[in-house]
């Protein structure tokens, strides 16, 4: 594929600043780009690169100040990093899902329907009276059980597993080794000491441009639904359990748990080993940090929660900062117990 700076430009609703009618054929890093390449400048640390890259045309902000001449065509936009990002889905989409048809052997049962333009790979397995929209792509191995649903322009990737029920909605992505709507944690325990399984007969819900990382695993309800909102991403190795529900366009590090029934607001942000306990709600653009345990739910919007037992960050800095001490505070204080011993001796 082969573009002019100017044509990017118009699909980015840029203004160009250079030669126009340079011709663009690949994306770079702006320090490792070459004639030809396309990069771009969202970081200051970076921008020493835009007076030496060799790439043909650097995406930038609007206000960008140059303090040097520049070689390379500038794209002003508003928002280069989301500009970016925009031309790299495009790049994504027309050379990763650009397969269409059906390679054999590939599996669809009886009584089920798949839109136009679709892709299904090889050893690929789609059950009975399912529902699959126009665009889909499915790479080899990728099952998918009974009475499934899934939404226009989604991308299940190889070896990921989506069981009976499941409801996807358009433009998601369930990577490789996923498996979504596998039975909740739910047992019973007996008299006797052991547990009976409990039927979870619930289904998982994931809405439009909902992502969901490699080995990522989503539990079906017990009953009802566990439902991933619009545009939330779900990073590798994520444990949902039953009955979870995450907000829009929450974001959910890797080896992060979410306990069952526990409720996620909308554009919250979970870092990387957050673990969150069962039957929580935790409020609207909550920010949990790195490896933190949430015990108790939340009801102000906007807090960030640290530690184990996770709670406010600036109470928690100022506890870690007491706790760095405590070596010399008990030092201190076992010197005033001694003088103090000391000067009660008759």
């Amino acid at each position: 594929m082969e573009f002019t700076v100017g044509q990017i430009a118009e699909v980015l609703h840029g203004a160009v600043e250079g030669d126009a009618t340079q011709r663009i054929d690949r994306l770079a890093k702006i320090e490792e780009a070459r004639a030809g390449a396309l990069s771009f400048l969202a970081n200051a640390k970076y921008e020493p690169y835009l007076y030496t890259t060799g790439a043909s045309a650097v995406i930038v902000s609007r206000t960008q100040v140059l303090h040097k001449p520049v070689q390379t065509a500038l794209i002003r936009v508003d928002d280069p990093y989301t500009s970016f990002t925009t031309l790299l889905e495009f790049y994504q989409q027309a050379t990763r899902t650009g397969r269409r048809g059906v390679e054999e052997p590939a599996f669809l049962g009886s009584g089920s329907e798949i839109g136009d333009n679709h892709y299904r790979g090889a050893f690929s397995y789609i059950g009975e009276n399912c529902r699959i929209g126009r665009d889909v792509v499915i790479f080899p191995h990728a099952y998918i059980g009974d009475r499934c649903v899934i939404g226009d322009g989604t991308i299940i990737y190889a070896g990921a597993k989506i069981y009976a029920e499941t409801v996807i909605g358009a433009r998601c992505t369930v990577h490789a080794g996923a498996v979504v709507g596998s039975d909740g944690f739910g047992f019973a325990p007996q008299p006797d000491g052991s547990y009976r399984a409990i039927p979870q007969i619930g289904n998982v819900v994931l809405e439009d441009n909902v992502s969901i990382g490699a080995n990522a695993t989503i539990d079906c309800a017990t009953m009802g639904a566990t439902i991933i909102r619009e545009g939330a991403k779900i990073d590798n190795l994520v444990q949902i359990a039953h009955n979870v529900e995450i907000g829009r366009h929450t974001v959910v590090a890797a080896q992060s748990g979410i306990s069952g029934s526990t409720k996620i607001g909308d554009f919250c942000v979970l870092a990387g080993q957050t673990g969150i306990a069962g039957h929580l709600t935790l409020a609207n653009r909550t920010t949990v940090t790195a490896q933190s345990g949430v015990g108790k739910s939340t009801k102000t919007e906007g807090i960030l929660l640290q530690g184990s037992p996770a709670f406010a960050l600036r109470d928690s800095l100022r506890a870690n900062a007491v706790f760095r001490h405590l070596p010399e505070l008990e030092r201190r204080l076992s010197d005033l117990e001694n003088k103090n011993q000391t000067t009660e001796k008759p």
